[in-house]
């Protein structure tokens, strides 16, 4: 893996990590009630979401226009990072709605 891939791959790591990081702290805020908090984490999660999202984008354009990437254990875990915190954002929205009711 050359080291601007590797640097791509590692971003989107990082992005999805601090988005996980702000969807469990509007988990948190909304047990305890305070919902002007849990919207404000939610848009900050959100935000770095789209940042992972534009730098995978950055990456599968590459591959559209023929250059070859090389599939490794760092790119498979960004995707699987991204997924999974595309989800718990998902699970975190519903678990907010609940935690109003």
């Amino acid at each position: 893996m050359d080291e601007e891939l590797q640097m791509i791959t590692v971003e989107i790591v990082a992005y999805a990590g601090d988005a996980r990081s702000k969807y469990m702290e509007a988990l948190e805020a909304a047990s305890r009630g305070e919902y002007g908090k849990v919207e404000s984490l939610i848009q900050e999660g959100n935000d770095l979401i789209t940042q992972a999202h534009n730098t995978q984008t950055a990456m599968l354009q590459k591959e559209a226009a023929g250059e070859k990437l090389d599939m490794s254990f760092l790119m498979v875990h960004a995707q699987d990072h991204l997924m999974t915190v595309m989800l718990l954002r998902d699970l975190v929205k519903s678990l907010v709605n609940l935690y109003k009711k």
